[in-house]
């Protein structure tokens, strides 16, 4: 295989770009399993001074991811997210006017491998959210597994995110006067199994349970598709019947997420390792699908709803992809 190296005149502002980015992989992929290791060599070594107060105080705070978490606007700011979302570049497009006395349910797609554009839109101070919806605060749902990991808990939720848990959704979509919007990338873990350049696959014809909470709430629904968030790591081929699909799913099965074998390009050169692409990606937030407050929805109803939201979903993506590189002849496939 010929390496392709990166010029030595590459201007600073770049070099700074892939920094931040390299950053946030390495933290994504290795620092939940440092701060476990931090915590075990203090127990281990018996600094007792250290690990029991903080692990009272975990055990006294083990409910704020679910109860609106802890953003730290100081983090929120820090330079190196500002260099991490012009890397891409990240955009935010916005297509229609959100009524601040509500609150909203913004179902992100695709989920891609790691999530870049819902991290860079709606984690950091550095996107257009607080330009085009300047009433609103933003909270991304993600696994709650993410949260049982000490120290790091306490890094994640500092940049916004919460649990995606039932409590939690509710928590933040029962706030009186409206102005909270939930992030849920809908396909999850199982749907960063497929998330492949060139390709337009969504996990959420079984995914309902969006829906019973936006009824049960009156949260209005709003589709959302980040235009070349599957452009920005290939994947080894794996597709369904392989023996690495099926090891995959079981892992997910067991431990709640995916593992997909990623890989693109490097700090150095272009030819392999684990930084994304240079690929723009372009999140479009779709009109809102309004949603009166139900509190116990019956199936028909839910079906209704999540019909009409695929149908949104599907419009707002063949209105747009051809801005952003899609072929006219491609379509979205929903499984």
């Amino acid at each position: 295989m010929k390496v392709e190296f990166a010029p030595l005149n590459i201007p600073l502002a770049r070099r700074l770009q892939t920094a931040a980015v390299f950053q946030w992989v390495l933290s994504f992929l290795l620092l939940a399993e440092v701060c476990i290791g931090i915590i075990l060599i203090l127990i281990i070594y018996n600094y007792w001074f250290l690990y029991i107060p903080y692990l009272t105080w975990l055990y006294f705070d083990w409910r704020t991811p679910e109860e609106g978490g802890r953003r730290s606007n100081w983090v929120r700011n820090w330079t190196v997210w500002r260099y991490f979302n012009d890397y891409f570049p990240i955009h935010l497009i916005k297509t229609g006017d959100l009524d601040p006395s509500h609150n909203y349910i913004f179902g992100f797609h695709p989920h891609g491998v790691l999530v870049a554009g819902a991290f860079g839109n709606f984690c950091t101070n550095y996107s257009d959210f607080t330009k085009l919806f300047p009433d609103f605060t933003a909270y991304l749902h993600v696994l709650p597994i993410w949260f049982r990991c000490p120290l790091f808990r306490e890094y994640l939720m500092s940049s916004g995110p919460v649990s995606v848990s039932k409590k939690s959704l509710s928590h933040v979509l029962s706030k009186e006067g409206g102005g909270n919007i939930s992030i849920i990338v809908l396909g999850g873990a199982e749907e960063s199994l497929d998330a492949h350049p060139g390709k337009c696959t969504l996990f959420i014809r079984q995914r309902k349970g969006f829906v019973k909470i936006a009824l049960t709430h009156g949260a209005h629904l709003v589709p959302v598709f980040s235009f070349g968030e599957n452009e920005l790591f290939k994947q080894v081929s794996n597709p369904e019947g392989s023996w690495l699909r099926t090891v995959q799913e079981k892992l997910r099965n067991v431990m709640g997420f995916a593992l997909p074998l990623f890989h693109a390009r490097g700090i150095f050169q272009y030819s392999f390792g684990l930084m994304p692409y240079r690929k723009p990606i372009h999140t479009v937030v779709g009109h809102p699908i309004p949603v009166k407050q139900t509190l116990n929805p019956t199936s028909e109803q839910i079906e209704a709803l999540h019909q009409t939201y695929m149908e949104e979903l599907k419009k707002l993506f063949e209105e747009h992809k051809g801005k952003y590189g899609i072929p006219e002849n491609e379509t979205l496939v929903f499984r």
